[in-house]
């Protein structure tokens, strides 16, 4: 089975965002022809995160809230002695760098109320999003 890999560039405009990519891996799954198979979803950067939930605007306030409650900014870490961001590293090693879903009929196979949610931890930066589609 063929295998094609895409990016996803992302600007993110704040330190701690959620943004909804689903629309956009599904249009590069759509270019890739693909019908059927395994999606990889990966962010090579190690203060960022994915995940798989529910895109609703309360419940988006509601897990920033509960991850800054979780790893609160500016702790002690001794990591911030560096470049002051040791939480964000922390919690992008709780929620993971990638998500894996299967691909029906040309499109990521998700239920009713999930989407694939790109998490910033550290910004506003450039950040990129690799999809490993086959």
């Amino acid at each position: 089975m063929p295998s094609i890999m895409e990016t996803i560039d992302i600007r993110t405009k704040s330190s701690f965002e959620i943004v909804n990519i689903t629309g956009k891996v599904n249009e590069a799954i759509k270019k890739s022809g693909i019908k059927a198979g395994i999606l990889l979803v990966f962010t090579p950067h190690t203060t960022c995160a994915l995940t798989v939930n529910e895109d609703e605007p309360r419940l988006i306030g509601d897990v920033k809230n509960k991850l800054s409650e979780l790893v609160p900014k500016g702790k002690g870490y001794s990591h911030d002695n560096i470049d002051n961001n040791a939480h964000s590293h922390i919690l992008a090693s709780i929620i993971g760098c990638s998500v894996t879903l299967p691909i029906t009929n040309g499109r990521t196979t998700l239920g009713t109320w999930q989407s694939i949610l790109f998490i910033e931890l550290d910004g506003p930066r450039n950040r990129r999003v690799v999809l490993q589609i086959g």
